[in-house]
């Protein structure tokens, strides 16, 4: 098994890193073997990431046949504001693409998984990957084959005011306003933006569920594949949804089924 620290600013120079979780070629004689890759990348307003929604989720991922990756993208603090995060994420599907046969990845096949803010990151890639390059002033091959967006902040009227203000520090007036408009992401949903899995709670009193019932109806309107779950119960935050990271309530037990439904989901994508 290969476990490893990846400096994405000593890669790419645009900051960031990603840990890699990958099982070594498991059989006893020579064939050929891979598997689909999912990166996760964890929330926190642009403001921190959160622990409890990177190598935990990982896991569960690698568990059920995936290379697991998590991305710890720079926030506020570090002075990151868009487009950095944006690119250190093209950089992170970049790189798992061009170190396909190291990581025993099915280059074709490489997902992304966001929580809350890392879904809007997520979300910001899926419906912007075919500019990456250009953004970034080199190739980057940075197409998901599909996202997840776990309680994703999606659209500035609804969303997480922070989670905008912390990503766009720095701008102000007409520039400002046309970012948010850019980055209300149901609005930006195109031909090119790849299939989704989408999950929220009813009771999320931080990201409304709003948020995700838009970028679906903008999947639906393009009849992009998605699927869309809304949990009746369950707070903001509930990660995977084991009893170790949530309060022990039969709900976020229900909501665990989250993780099978996803993996479910994407592998109707795996090439």
């Amino acid at each position: 098994m290969q476990v490893k620290r990846v400096s994405l600013q000593e890669e790419y120079g645009f900051g960031g890193y990603l840990d890699c979780m990958a099982l070594d070629y498991p059989f006893d004689i020579p064939m050929d073997w891979s598997r689909p890759a999912v990166i996760v990348v964890p929330g926190g307003g642009y403001g921190m990431t959160s622990k409890r929604e990177g190598e935990i989720v990982a896991a569960e991922f690698f568990a059920r046949g995936y290379q697991a990756f998590v991305l710890w993208y720079e926030v506020r603090s570090d002075g990151a504001s868009y487009p950095r995060q944006f690119l250190q994420l093209a950089s992170a599907i970049d790189y798992v693409k061009k170190h396909a046969k190291e990581f025993s990845v099915k280059p074709d096949s490489v997902f992304a998984v966001g929580f809350s803010a890392g879904g809007h990151l997520v979300g910001s890639l899926a419906t912007g990957h075919q500019d990456a390059s250009a953004i970034a002033g080199k190739p980057l091959n940075a197409s998901p084959a599909a996202v997840g967006l776990c309680y994703p902040v999606i659209n500035y009227e609804v969303g997480h005011n922070e989670t905008y203000e912390n990503v766009l520090q720095g701008y102000e007036g007409e520039e400002k306003a046309r970012l948010i408009e850019k980055l209300s992401l149901d609005k930006a949903v195109n031909d090119a933006t790849p299939p989704a899995f989408i999950w929220t709670t009813a009771e999320d009193s931080v990201v409304d569920s709003r948020n995700s019932l838009y970028y679906a109806l903008a999947l639906a309107k393009r009849k992009i594949p998605y699927e869309l779950h809304v949990y009746p119960q369950g707070e903001h935050g509930a990660s995977t949804g084991a009893v170790e990271i949530t309060n022990e309530m039969p709900h976020y037990k229900r909501i665990s089924a989250w993780l099978d439904d996803c993996v479910s989901f994407f592998n109707l994508f795996v090439k």
